[in-house]
């Protein structure tokens, strides 16, 4: 016990006690006020709750617990939380719980790493460094997959350098294991880490050429299976007896990584804005043009870019420092091995043009954190052999100190209200800070006094702009669906617009070109609605929008919208159309059925599985657009009383616009009537609008957004 509170004997008696500060602090920005957070991401929320509900449902990460279609990414992430749901209930300690722990352990997993290669104060740094990164901080506080897969692939980091610093095979298996687990957390980005372990093995391990090669074809094993048991296993069973595979085309898995999950998120041709399959381009939806400058851009660059310029000064000067150490030497493998996770995802992130959300950036923390302890000890500390370098490394660091105080000025410069004073601070502090290290280095009589305050300063220079970024994310209730940190930025292109009176409610983050939405028209969806709007622009109660697909990313609500729980104020997503008169209709009269009522798309399966607690048919999966159903499939449920009811309308179009299942629910169906459920009943033809219970031009107002209630068989 002594040992895990203070440190081992060789240890700096300061440095174990400042890792528990770092993980507290850690701790207290990912689960503060946590429980504002509602149901956070609802969609996923949703699949948690039938996972609690229904073995199947756990193992396939189905939406429903009635298996009739899965989230569109493998279930991994969903796991850790039911596991939590099945123990201590299901409510937003067990959604979000496990995700601030798996971002604490990812901060320990990290100093861990980067304390073999470069020592504790550079192992300090890095884990402050993380902790503060404002997208971590937000998407820890949120359910979405993310949190998992960095923990995962942070694990396989100190596995990968681990095996190169003993040369065992043992460690380089665990490390493959780990990115396999990943792919089974977020399929294909987990793979972005894979170039970059494997050539610092081989590069830097330490057994011959033969052995290295032989050791990665091994570790090449264990990642194929460990990332494709569930895959192989899933789409091995007949169709018949499995969910349908949510955001593929056919039905399985192998499409979904290929396609939704995996090109399409680079060349966009299965992922363009709305969700739908779009074409190129579709990335810019949500966190701008693609790219070299896209992490830098208004959308992104609060969000992560802070230390890069940092993380790339000291990543080159670290390599040119180190490179003529033997081939194992262990700093500058590890130089390399989180260089290489820089770059490779750079430019995945930079220029792909499928859906791009800024908080998929939260993968790169790891990397910049670990250079940014590792540049600030070997630039500033002078027990570091390479005599020659001796005064030059002091003066790439006060570079590198001065690039990235300006940078920050820059990104604070964005939104001039949001704590005008911060960006005058970091500037005195920038300069100051620079005076004090080059005068303690450079001056042997300044001694250690100026090294401590021109660290002291450095450390406010650098790290007080992302950490008012990560308050910021800390102190506001999460946008469970596009969760980002600080003040709103806009759309990311000329004729954005910004939240705020007169905006979008609560202000939009990420980028429209034009200011134009998805689908076209100014304001989006055909006719220009936002995707999931009623006619005449209504939208439904408490939406929102979700994770991966592309739907409209509100920011900040009030905490009753995001929530989800309460019934009329369904969050997670345009398309929430049911009302509470009608869900409780439903309930009433679902009998035997296993499900309660098919809907257009998970985004409005999702609020109802979360209100009721039962099965949904999301008929078209996320968005609607998934060929899901089919009338064959409908007919089978309806003859063996499996469904009793089904809703068309409220934006989206049943399977994928699938016209024939809508036209036999209209022709075999019986359109109940809204005074049934407490809605009312106008003379007219259906084309009108319904609010709050009233239609003003139609035959049949549900008392929701346009949306009708068939009864079937």
């Amino acid at each position: 016990m002594r040992r895990i509170l203070l440190g081992g004997p060789g240890d700096p008696a300061w440095s174990r006690p400042a890792l528990w500060a770092v993980l507290a602090l850690a701790a207290a920005l990912y689960a503060w006020d946590l429980t504002s957070g509602g149901n956070a991401n609802s969609y996923y929320s949703a699949a948690v709750k039938s996972g609690t509900q229904s073995w199947k449902a756990f193992f396939f990460g189905s939406l429903d617990a009635g298996n009739y279609i899965t989230v569109d990414k493998p279930p991994m992430a969903l796991w850790a939380q039911e596991l939590f749901a099945r123990v201590i209930g299901f409510g937003t300690p067990a959604l979000l719980l496990p995700q601030v722990l798996e971002g604490v352990a990812a901060v320990a997993i990290l100093h861990a790493t980067v304390r073999r290669a470069f020592g504790h104060p550079a192992a300090l740094i890095a884990a402050a460094v993380l902790a503060l990164t404002p997208i971590t901080v937000a998407i820890n506080r949120d359910n979405n997959p993310d949190t998992l897969l960095v923990l995962l692939l942070v694990a396989a980091a100190w596995a990968c350098q681990r095996a190169v610093e003993t040369g065992r095979l043992r460690p380089l298996l665990l490390s493959a294991f780990l990115v396999g687990c990943g792919f089974n957390t977020k399929m294909l980005q987990a793979f972005l880490v894979v170039p970059a372990f494997a050539l610092v093995y081989l590069i830097a391990g330490r057994p011959g050429i033969v052995r290295r090669l032989g050791h990665l074809v091994a570790a090449g094993a264990v990642l194929a299976v460990s990332s494709s048991w569930w895959m192989l296993i899933v789409d091995a069973v007949p169709a018949g007896s499995r969910p349908y595979i949510g955001g593929s085309t056919d039905g399985t898995v192998w499409d979904l990584v290929i396609g939704y999950n995996g090109l399409g998120r680079v060349f966009g041709e299965n992922s363009g804005p709305g969700g739908g399959r779009g074409g190129p381009g579709g990335g810019a939806s949500f966190g701008g043009q693609a790219g070299a400058g896209r992490l830098f851009n208004d959308i992104v660059g609060g969000q992560i870019s802070w230390l890069i310029p940092f993380a790339v000064i000291a990543l080159i000067a670290c390599l040119v420092l180190l490179w003529k150490r033997p081939r194992t030497d262990l700093a500058r493998a590890a130089l390399l091995l989180w260089g290489g996770w820089l770059a490779v995802h750079y430019v995945i992130f930079s220029f792909a043009e499928g859906t791009f959300h800024p908080y998929y950036t939260t993968a790169l923390a790891p990397a910049i954190a670990a250079l940014t302890g590792a540049g600030a000890v070997l630039l500033f500390r002078a027990d570091h052999g390479e005599a020659r370098w001796g005064r030059v490394r002091p003066l790439v660091g006060a570079v590198a100190i001065a690039v990235t105080g300006a940078w920050a000025f820059v990104l604070l410069d964005r939104t001039p209200s949001w704590h005008p004073w911060l960006r005058w601070t970091i500037v005195a502090a920038t300069a100051a800070s620079i005076a004090a290290l080059l005068l303690g280095r450079l001056v042997r009589r300044a001694g250690t006094r100026a090294l401590v305050a021109g660290t002291a300063l450095a450390a406010v220079a650098t790290l007080a702009g992302p950490g008012a970024y990560a308050v910021s994310a800390a102190s506001t209730a999460s946008n469970g669906t596009n969760p980002q940190a600080g003040p709103a930025t806009g759309f990311g292109g000329p004729g954005g617009m910004r939240g705020g009176p007169g905006g979008m409610p609560g202000g939009f983050r990420g980028g429209f070109p034009g200011g134009q939405m998805p689908g076209g028209a100014p304001g989006g969806a055909p006719g220009g609605q936002m995707p999931g709007a009623a006619p005449g622009g209504q939208t439904s109660a408490g939406q929102g929008s979700r994770s991966d697909s592309g739907q409209m990313p509100w920011t900040r609500g009030d905490r009753s919208q995001r929530s989800g729980g309460a019934r009329g104020g369904f969050g997670g997503g345009p398309g929430g159309e049911a009302s509470t008169q009608m869900i409780s209709y439903l309930e009433r009269n679902q009998g035997s059925a296993t499900w309660l009522v098919a809907v257009s798309s998970a985004q409005s399966a999702s609020s109802i599985i979360l209100s009721t607690g039962r099965p949904v048919i999301a008929m078209g999966g996320f968005t609607g657009s998934d060929p899901a159903m089919t009338v064959a499939k409908l007919q089978k449920y309806v003859k063996d009383g499996k469904l009793r009811y089904i809703m068309l309308g409220g934006g989206m179009g049943p399977g994928g616009g699938n016209s024939s299942v809508t036209a036999w629910v209209q022709k075999n169906g019986t359109l109940v009537d809204p005074s049934e459920y407490g809605g009312t009943t106008s003379s007219g033809t259906s084309s009108g609008t319904a609010q709050s219970g009233t239609s003003q031009s139609g035959s049949a107002s549900s008392g929701s957004t346009g949306a009708q209630l068939y009864k079937l068989g």
